[in-house]
């Protein structure tokens, strides 16, 4: 049963009592655990809304406890790591960490990494009820818009002559984004969270350097996008009307 709680994971009663105040300060339930089965007991019985994980746990070791709970759940994990944790740190965000901080930390920043991944958490989700209809009818569902055809269960995207057009799967992903809110302003930082990415900040160009890539694959003339458009000073737009329509692949096997 969720409670809408924060579950902080160490082995230092020190660290732990720290991160409770923090949390508690900004009006998060907190709960407590030092152990793995501590840590899977917590999440079956209270269903936290996120996880933060110390990296060393004395005797265990927390990307074993993240692989755990990747078993089970899809609560948001945050690992707390050394200032000199490099590959733990990159090794916990393969084994399905959403998110880090590394000791010693501000309050400050605890806080805004918390509320980011739960924002992110939370716009998933919402991306997830938007896409009900895909996720749950992926055999039989495409989008089609000028000329293209999506088909979401082979992350495939077919062109005007029908022919596969070779989208990464992270294109394909940022496609979908526009495809289920068309004529919908987006910003950055709104693109990144739907897609999964990280914190947008001005200096960064990820989304625009994603963006020009798409165009490449889905503009008559991407030097003139008609379909993805800039709205400046916010973000980016998709223009285009998309119809929902029956996926080749479901049309094939009936």
């Amino acid at each position: 049963m969720a409670d809408n709680s924060i579950l902080v994971v160490d082995d230092d009663p020190k660290i732990r009592t720290l991160l409770r105040n923090v949390l508690e300060g900004e009006g998060f339930a907190v709960r407590e655990a030092e152990t793995a089965a501590q840590v899977m007991a917590q999440i079956a019985d209270s269903a936290p809304v996120l996880v933060t994980l110390d990296i060393h746990l004395g005797a265990e070791n927390g990307i074993e406890i993240a692989r755990e709970i990747r078993r089970t759940s899809h609560v948001p994990i945050i690992m707390v790591t050394g200032k000199d944790d490099v590959i733990d740190r990159v090794v916990g965000l393969e084994v399905g960490a959403d998110d880090y901080i590394t000791k010693p930390f501000h309050v400050r920043e605890v806080i805004a990494r918390v509320r980011s991944v739960l924002r992110r958490s939370d716009v998933a989700g919402q991306g997830a009820q938007d896409t009900a209809t895909v996720q749950g009818t992926e055999a039989s569902v495409a989008y089609r818009f000028d000329g293209l055809t999506a088909i979401p269960d082979q992350l495939e995207l077919l062109d005007r002559d029908d022919a596969p057009s070779g989208l990464t799967s992270g294109d394909f992903k940022l496609l979908t984004v526009f495809l289920t809110r068309p004529k919908r302003v987006l910003s950055r930082d709104q693109l990144m969270d739907l897609t999964g990415g990280t914190e947008w900040n001005p200096l960064d160009r990820a989304i625009d350097n994603q963006i020009a890539r798409l165009r490449k694959k889905i503009e008559r003339d991407p030097s003139d996008p008609k379909l993805i458009k800039t709205v400046r000073g916010v973000g980016y737009t998709f223009a285009q009307d998309v119809e929902v329509v029956q996926s080749p692949c479901a049309s094939k096997s009936a």
